[in-house]
């Protein structure tokens, strides 16, 4: 797929331009903050954790994003597939969410990443938002 290589900040730009999202700030650590559809996350930045490290050096990731997947098949797909950067660790086994290095992104095309986060928003929206989101750009 041809198009310019995604960025941080379009993960910032595209979750902001969802509808009805909010955004939580924890202890104010304005790089990273979490998106929020009606109280419920579906993209957020995380802090460095020890289930996800470099296994050469052992070093925590400190730049890994969350994403919200619909279900289980759709991660399975997304963390099968070795053309992208996604990844799960087993603390998010059974958790419909998949994992990114901010430091991969580039690996994916803005529109990718779009489509990828318009799908976690569609996976976390009220059945009503999403109806009303989908019908309004003739997704549905």
């Amino acid at each position: 797929m041809a198009g310019r290589k995604a960025r941080v900040a379009d993960v910032h730009e595209v979750a902001l331009g969802m509808p009805h999202v909010t955004v939580w700030k924890k202890n104010t650590d304005s790089e990273r903050p979490v998106y929020q559809v009606g109280g419920k996350s579906f993209v957020f930045f995380r802090t460095a954790r020890p289930d996800a490290f470099d296994p050469d050096t052992g070093e925590r990731y400190d730049d890994v994003i969350v994403f919200w997947v619909e279900s289980q098949d759709d991660k399975l797909a997304l963390v099968s597939d070795e053309s992208n950067p996604f990844f799960t660790t087993p603390q998010f086994d059974g958790h419909p969410s998949v994992l990114v290095r901010a430091s991969r992104l580039g690996e994916l095309t803005r529109q990718e990443l779009t489509e990828v986060i318009q799908d976690a928003w569609l996976a976390q929206a009220s059945n009503r938002r999403a109806t009303t989101w989908l019908a309004e750009h003739r997704l549905s």
